[in-house]
C-alpha cells in the first residue's frame, strides 16, 4: 500500500512551476506555490507584497491561454506564499516540487534550507537537465532516500510525459507513491530515464530539431521548406521545427543545446547540439518565440505572417518553395501514418532527400543512446510521442521504413549504427515490435513489453470476429462483461440517417442480449455534429418534411437512448459538439476524456440544436429540484439560453460540468489511453449497481413572461450592434422553446411538447436565406461546426 499524497508544494512560480501547480489542482489536490519575496521589497512590507511574485503568477494562470486550469473554479486550491516566511509550511506537504532556476547553486542552496525541515516528505526537482548526483552533493542517506526527479513538459496539463529519473539511494517506497502519484493522480505516462543529460526526450528531441537546422543551413532552405518536411508528413505535429521552437520558447531550446554541448564532451554527435549562429543572435535580440510575439514567425501589422531571415535577422513575408509546398501538402492528405512516411522518404527530391537525412540521422543516435540514457527502446518511443508529440518514435518509425532495408541503406551511407542493431539485423528479426513483444537492443532477443491492461484499445477489448451489428454508418461489437460497444463509422464521426438508425438498433439488441450500451469512438474527435450536408441539400430543394423526419428521427434516437432498460455510457473525447453531445445529454452517465470540448453550437449555422439538445441542456439544469418545490425557473432557462445562442463551448471534462453538459457525478479519464476501460468499467458497474430507467418528467416553464424577458435581451445585443438581425432571429426561437411556447404564462411543459417545439423552429430556420448562407459556407470551409 502506498501512503496517499494529499498536498502538494511548488517551488517556484515560473511559468513550469505555475503550469504543474495548476494541473495538479486540477486532479483536486491542494497545492502551495511558492517563490521568492520580489527583489527591493521594504522591510515591513506587507505578506500580499511578499507573495507577489506567486500571487502574480496564479493571475496569470487564470488568464493563460490555453487555459492551464479545466475551470477558474479549481484556482483556489492553489495558496500562494514566498520562500521566506513558508518554507516550513511546504514541509508539511507529502510532496514537493523544486521548480526554480537551472542553476545548480541555488538548487543545492534550497536543498541545504529544506533538509533540516523535511520529515518524511518527498522531494523531487523539476530540473530539465541537471544531474541528481551533482544536486544530492552533500546530502544525507535520509535525504536521498527522499529525493528524485520529477521532469514535467510543457504545458504540464497537455503534455502527456513525466520523466522520472532515481538517485541509487532513493527509496522503493519513494519511487513507487510518486509513480502512482503521477499515473493515478495527474493521468500522466511515466518514463523512467537515467541520470544523464536532458534525459530522454529532449536528448533524442534537441538531437533532431539542432540536426533540421544544420541541414537546413547544408541545403540552403527556408525554414517555412523545413516546417513543410518535417511537419505532418514525417508524423510530427503541423507545428514542425521552427513553429515547435516558438512555442517552446527559443531561451528554453537554448538552453537544452547549450547544456548538451557543455556536458557531453563523449558524444560522438556532441557538435550537432552547437548553436548555429542565427540562433545565438536571435537569442541576443531576444526573439524569443511566442512569449515575445517574434521569434522564427511573427504576426506583421496587417496580420501577416512573416519568417525570419536567418542571414540577416530581419523578417520578409512567408514564402518557402512551392514544389515542396505542394509535394508535402500531398502527403500530408495520406491518412496512415507509416504509409505516408514511407512515401515522404521515398518522394524524390529535396522532400524525400531532407526527410531521409533528418529521420536517418534521429534513429542511429537513438539507436546508439540505449543503454545510456535509458535501457528499453519502449521507453524513447513513447518519451518521443508523449513529450513531443510525434505521430511514431524513432523505433516504431523504423519499423514503418522497413527495418532491414532501412538497416542497409544507413550501413551503406556510412551511418553509425551500434553493434546491439548489427546483431539484431543477422539475427533475421523484421522488426523492433512483434506482437506483445518488444526488442531489447541490450539483452539481443524480444522480451515482453511492458503493458497496462487498462490501456487496451477498443480494438483490444472487442470479442468475437465480427461486430454484432454494422451499417454503413456505425458498427456495435460485444466488449465482454455485457457490454455492447457502439462505434461510429462516418467521416469526422459525424451524425446520419446510418448513425441514427444504428442507435434504435444498437438499444434495441442491448436490451435483448446485453446488461449495458457503451457509445465510444476512435479517431481524433468523438463527434463533430450532425452531417451538415444533408440539412444544407434538403434546405435547398425546400424538402421541408424530409427535415422535420430527420429531426424527428435523431430525437426518437436520443430519446430511446434516455429511455433505455438497460444502462447507456457515452465516452466523449476532442470536439463533442452539437450532435455529439445531444447525444451524451441522452445518456444515463459519461465517462468524458479530461480534455473534452463540448457546446451546443449549431447557432453558428443559423439553427438551434434538434436532436432534443434543448430539452435536455434545460431538463438536466433542472433535474435536481426537489419535487413541489415553488421555484421560478427563469434563471435556470436564461443561463440555458445563454449557454446555447453564445455556441459557449467548455474547454474541458471539468469545464463541461460547470456549464451543466455533464453531470456533476460523471467520470473524468485523466489518461485516454485507460478512456475507454474507464467507460466499460463505468458501464459494468452501473449495470450491476440495479439500473433501472429514469421516469419522464415535465417542468414548470416561464412562458411568455420569459419571453418577453430574454427578448429585451436579445434587443440590446442587436442595438449594441453585438448581434445580427438574423442573429436575434434564431435567438428569438431558441426563448420560444426554452420557454415552453407562445400563448400562456407558465405552464408544466412535457417533453412531447418541447421536442415538437425544437422540431418546428429548426425546420422554420432551415428555410431562412441567411441560414442556408451561413451552413453553405461552413461547407465551403470543410470544417465541423465549432464555435
Amino acid at each position: 500500500m502506498n501512503k496517499p499524497i494529499r498536498r502538494v508544494a511548488v517551488l517556484g512560480a515560473g511559468v513550469m512551476g505555475a503550469g504543474i501547480a495548476a494541473h495538479i489542482a486540477n486532479a483536486g489536490i491542494p497545492v502551495l506555490l511558492l517563490d521568492i519575496v520580489p527583489p527591493g521589497t521594504k522591510e515591513g512590507a506587507s505578506k500580499r507584497e511578499r507573495d507577489a511574485f506567486a500571487s502574480g503568477a496564479l493571475g496569470k494562470l487564470l488568464k493563460s491561454r490555453p487555459a492551464a486550469f479545466f475551470h477558474p473554479a479549481h484556482a483556489p486550491l492553489v495558496q500562494v506564499g514566498n520562500l521566506e516566511d513558508d518554507l516550513e509550511k511546504a514541509a508539511e506537504c507529502d510532496l514537493i516540487i523544486e521548480a526554480i532556476i537551472e542553476r545548480l547553486d541555488i538548487k543545492r542552496a534550497l536543498f541545504t534550507r529544506l533538509e533540516p525541515l523535511l520529515g518524511d516528505s518527498i522531494l523531487a526537482s523539476n530540473t530539465s537537465g541537471l544531474r541528481i548526483v551533482d544536486m544530492l552533493e552533500g546530502r544525507s542517506a535520509a535525504f536521498k532516500q527522499n529525493f528524485l526527479v520529477m521532469h514535467f513538459f510543457n504545458p504540464p496539463r497537455y503534455m502527456k510525459l513525466l520523466e522520472l529519473v532515481a538517485a541509487k539511494e532513493t527509496s522503493s517506497s519513494t519511487i513507487a507513491r510518486v509513480e502512482h502519484f503521477g499515473t493515478e493522480k495527474l493521468g500522466k505516462g511515466i518514463v523512467w530515464a537515467k541520470d544523464e543529460p536532458n534525459f530522454v526526450a529532449n536528448r533524442i528531441g534537441a538531437h533532431s530539431m539542432m540536426a533540421t537546422m544544420h541541414l537546413m543551413l547544408d541545403k540552403g532552405l527556408t525554414p517555412e521548406d523545413v516546417d513543410a518536411i518535417t511537419g505532418v508528413p514525417m508524423g510530427h505535429p503541423k507545428s514542425a521545427t521552427f513553429r515547435t521552437a516558438d512555442m517552446v520558447g527559443l531561451d528554453t531550446l537554448g538552453h537544452v543545446v547549450k547544456n548538451c554541448h557543455e556536458v557531453l564532451v563523449k558524444d560522438e554527435d556532441r557538435e550537432v547540439f552547437a548553436m548555429p549562429s542565427f540562433l545565438a543572435g536571435m537569442l541576443d535580440k531576444k526573439l524569443l518565440g511566442g512569449k515575445t510575439k517574434q521569434g522564427f514567425y511573427r504576426k506583421a501589422k496587417d496580420g501577416s505572417i512573416e519568417t525570419i531571415d536567418y542571414k540577416t535577422l530581419e523578417y520578409r513575408a512567408k514564402g518557402g518553395d512551392a514544389a515542396i509546398k505542394s509535394a508535402c501538402k500531398n502527403l500530408s492528405k495520406i491518412e496512415d501514418v507509416k504509409e505516408r512516411m514511407r512515401k515522404t522518404v521515398a518522394t524524390e527530391g529535396a522532400v524525400g532527400e531532407f526527410a531521409w537525412k533528418v529521420l536517418s540521422r534521429s534513429l542511429a543516435y537513438s539507436a546508439r543512446r540505449i543503454g545510456e540514457i535509458c535501457d528499453d527502446i519502449a521507453a524513447v518511443d513513447k518519451g518521443m510521442r508523449w513529450g513531443y508529440n510525434w505521430d511514431l518514435g524513432p523505433f516504431e518509425t523504423w519499423d514503418a521504413l522497413g527495418f532491414a532495408a532501412t538497416y542497409d541503406r544507413m550501413v551503406k551511407e556510412g551511418i553509425a549504427l551500434p553493434a546491439s542493431v548489427k546483431k539484431m539485423r543477422e539475427s533475421g528479426a523484421e522488426s523492433f515490435y512483434k506482437g506483445n513483444e518488444v526488442y531489447s537492443l541490450l539483452q539481443g532477443k524480444y522480451v515482453a513489453a511492458p503493458s497496462d491492461p487498462r490501456e487496451a484499445t477498443l480494438t483490444v477489448l472487442r470479442r468475437g470476429e465480427a461486430p454484432v451489428l454494422k451499417n454503413a454508418g456505425a458498427e456495435a461489437w460485444d466488449m465482454g462483461d455485457g457490454v455492447l460497444g457502439l462505434t461510429f463509422r462516418s467521416k469526422m464521426n459525424s451524425i446520419d440517417a446510418d448513425v441514427i438508425q444504428s442507435l434504435h438498433d444498437a438499444v434495441s439488441r442491448a436490451e435483448e442480449s446485453f446488461s449495458s450500451l457503451l457509445i465510444t469512438n476512435q479517431g481524433e474527435h468523438f463527434c463533430v455534429g450532425a452531417n451538415l450536408m444533408l440539412v444544407v441539400m434538403a434546405a435547398g430543394q425546400k424538402q421541408w418534411e424530409q427535415l422535420r423526419s430527420m429531426v424527428k428521427n435523431y430525437q426518437g434516437a436520443t430519446q430511446r437512448l434516455k429511455y433505455s432498460s438497460v444502462p447507456v455510457i457515452a465516452a466523449p473525447y476532442g470536439m463533442t459538439l452539437g450532435g455529439g453531445l445531444e447525444l451524451c445529454f441522452a445518456c444515463d452517465g459519461v465517462q468524458a476524456a479530461a480534455e473534452t470540448y463540448s457546446g451546443l453550437v449549431e447557432v453558428g449555422v443559423g439553427l438551434i440544436p434538434g436532436g432534443a439538445g434543448n430539452m435536455n441542456m434545460l431538463w438536466r439544469a433542472l433535474e435536481n429540484i426537489p419535487d413541489g418545490t415553488d421555484i421560478d425557473v427563469s434563471a435556470f432557462v436564461a443561463q440555458t439560453f445563454k449557454n446555447i445562442a453564445m455556441a459557449k463551448v467548455a474547454t474541458s471534462a471539468n469545464e463541461g460540468k460547470e456549464f451543466g453538459y455533464f453531470r456533476k457525478s460523471d467520470g473524468v479519464s485523466f489518461d485516454r489511453a485507460r478512456h475507454v476501460w474507464e467507460a466499460k468499467a463505468r458501464c459494468i458497474g452501473m449495470a450491476n449497481a440495479g439500473y433501472h430507467a429514469p421516469v419522464p418528467r415535465s417542468y414548470k416553464l416561464p412562458g411568455d413572461s420569459g419571453i418577453a424577458t430574454i427578448g429585451m435581451l436579445i434587443n440590446s445585443m442587436v442595438a449594441g450592434g453585438y448581434a445580427s438581425e438574423h442573429d436575434a432571429l434564431i435567438s428569438g426561437k431558441l426563448a420560444e422553446v426554452l420557454c415552453g411556447g407562445k400563448g400562456g404564462g407558465s405552464h408544466k411543459v412535457t417533453e412531447a411538447e418541447m421536442l415538437e417545439l425544437e422540431a418546428e423552429a429548426f425546420v422554420s430556420l432551415c428555410g431562412e436565406k441567411k441560414s442556408q448562407e451561413r451552413m453553405q459556407h461552413m461547407l465551403m470551409q470543410n470544417k465541423p461546426i465549432r464555435n
